[in-house]
């Protein structure tokens, strides 16, 4: 969707048992889909639920050993035997987000196409890891199914991003296209700190580095051992690679605020509101401030 195509739309999520923490059904103004959410100890209660008897497409989520954001994206028959197979087949996940119709518009084509579309997304945006070890091409569909199929993904996009999904969006989507706009204004950002040279830009829900720019390879003997496994998994996930003895950006990666972007680069901690500055050398605490005065 891009930005042109953005409109104000509705999105309701049903507390089913009355409590934000737990199951949730969401459903979309216009989307004949509905997802259901429920943490892994929710599991039993949502396996009681029609929609989990239905085709659909599933997005497990949880963290790495290291602590990064991680997920697996499956599809099945029915929903709920799938979905319950991974209780004792995979341990990192603390929550299943399942999302089918409401209409019986979904057959096993139009799910395995949905699954390899999200796979292929994940893959490209390379934002969290990815469980899967294999990543299937998606069926032949005629051209309406394919039309039906991807406007129903478009739908399930929009949602993501609501539940703390944001696995399916490159870094570069943020930067000026949806499905999430840059904040006003999108102002180029540079640091120059420690021998790191980067540039990136704050975005809705983060701030993102962009390819190119030069990290440290260096890093302090007191950094903080959550920025020394941020560093490892950029680098084995080929984000951070060797070049001229620092580690340069391959690709656009958001992180979830600019300390974060900022330590990564200079290899320690870094306050990201006076390390990102414009090319003025006006720093985003200023450019910040400012913008909160104008108001």
């Amino acid at each position: 969707m891009t930005a042109s195509q953005e409109r104000p739309t509705s999105i309701r999520i049903f507390l089913a048992d009355g409590t934000p923490e737990g199951l949730r059904i969401v459903e979309k103004s216009n989307w004949t889909g509905r997802a259901v959410v429920a943490n892994r100890s929710q599991l039993e209660r949502a396996l009681t639920r029609s929609e989990m008897a239905q085709p659909g497409v599933y997005v497990l989520t949880g963290q790495t050993e290291e602590g990064a954001a991680k997920l697996y994206v499956g599809e099945a028959d029915a929903l709920g035997e799938r979905i319950k197979q991974h209780v004792a087949g995979k341990e990192f996940w603390t929550r299943a987000i399942a999302s089918t119709s409401t209409n019986e518009g979904l057959n096993k084509a139009n799910v395995r196409y949905l699954e390899a579309r999200l796979l292929s997304l994940a893959k490209t945006a390379n934002q969290w890891a990815v469980e899967n070890t294999a990543y299937p091409s998606p069926p032949p569909l005629n051209e309406a199914d394919r039309a039906d199929a991807e406007w129903f993904l478009a739908e399930m996009l929009v949602i993501f991003p609501l539940l703390g999904v944001d696995a399916f969006e490159s870094a570069s989507s943020q930067t000026g296209t949806a499905p999430a706009e840059p904040v006003e204004p999108p102002q180029m950002l540079h640091l120059s700190e420690r021998g790191a040279q980067g540039n990136g830009r704050e975005v809705t829900d983060g701030f993102v580095v962009f390819k190119g720019s030069l990290a440290r390879a260096e890093e302090t003997i007191s950094i903080h051992d959550y920025m020394r496994e941020q560093r490892q998994m950029l680098k084995v996930r080929g984000v951070l690679a060797p070049l001229d003895g620092k580690l340069v950006f391959t690709q656009d990666f958001r992180f979830s605020s600019p300390s974060t972007a900022a330590g990564v680069l200079v290899g320690g901690a870094s306050n990201g509101r006076t390390a990102w500055k414009d090319g003025s050398g006006k720093t985003l605490k200023a450019i910040q401030d400012e913008r909160l005065a104008n108001i």
